[in-house]
């Protein structure tokens, strides 16, 4: 007991003395003895420094928790941009480019369309229209000992027909063979004939649209049935096949003759 008592008298003055050095006030008697160890216990959290110099018990205590340094805040960082990310970006900007192309092709067939045309394509940033919902019947070439230079499409009096493309109305009225007929001009000099029309929805001089409509099938002047017979005419003014014109462009009218010759 006598070394027991020794040993505590002998720590509580040790640590008397090292609160003294750490600025702790010293108090004494049991509370003293408590007191050491809590404080002594809080002190062993503090950040042993190597200034020699005495510690201002004046100022105020500024200390950092032993581990701060990981719950410091990490930098932001950005991505930096490699030519890979140059590559995306530049597939990014065209997908809108062609997604914005594709939007303005839809535009147009939509636009060409609008009127009732069977169809629409856009060649060369041109839109063009079946000219009529009609069954193809009769080919260009020799027929009945004539030539026959255009293609016959077979429907109904007062079907629709619709410029096939872009124009201006040159002829539009009577017309030998054809009893009534509408001719087109186009920007690139061809130009579109509607041969054996019922009746004329345009006037010579009128601009027209792709997929207008200009006239209605008939069955006028030398014809065996309702028909449209649609000829195309060159700037030099020879005539061309219209099947693999309007084939070549995206329009395909039938590989089919049909039954009987209209």
């Amino acid at each position: 007991m006598t070394v027991a008592a020794a040993a505590g008298g002998a720590l509580v003055a040790a640590g008397q003395t090292m609160a003294g050095a750490l600025g702790i006030p010293v108090l004494s008697g049991d509370d003293a003895v408590e007191d050491s160890y809590s404080r002594l216990s809080a002190s062993a959290m503090l950040p042993v420094s190597a200034d020699p110099r005495p510690a201002d018990t004046t100022a105020p205590a500024v200390t950092s928790a032993i581990g701060g340094e990981q719950l410091a805040p990490q930098a932001a960082s950005l991505p930096n941009l490699d030519e890979t990310t140059e590559v995306d970006v530049a597939s990014l900007t065209k997908a809108a480019r062609m997604g914005e192309q594709a939007a303005k092709v839809e535009q147009a067939i939509s636009g060409a369309m609008s009127h009732g045309a069977p169809e629409a394509v856009l060649y060369d940033g041109d839109a063009l229209v079946m000219p009529t919902a009609g069954r193809f019947t009769s080919g260009f070439g020799a027929r009945w000992g004539v030539q026959h230079y255009g293609i016959d499409l077979a429907a109904p009096i007062g079907t629709p027909i619709f410029a096939l493309t872009d124009g201006v109305v040159e002829k539009a009225g009577p017309a030998s063979g054809f009893g009534m007929w509408v001719v087109l001009k186009h920007a690139d000099g061809t130009k579109s004939v509607y041969g054996h029309i019922n009746r004329s929805l345009v006037e010579a001089g009128q601009e027209v649209r792709a997929g207008d409509e200009i006239a209605e099938v008939g069955n006028r002047g030398q014809s065996t049935g309702p028909h449209l017979h649609l000829e195309i005419w060159q700037s030099d003014g020879s005539k061309t096949n219209p099947l693999p014109w309007l084939t070549e462009r995206g329009l395909d009218v039938g590989n089919a003759t049909g039954g009987r010759d209209a």
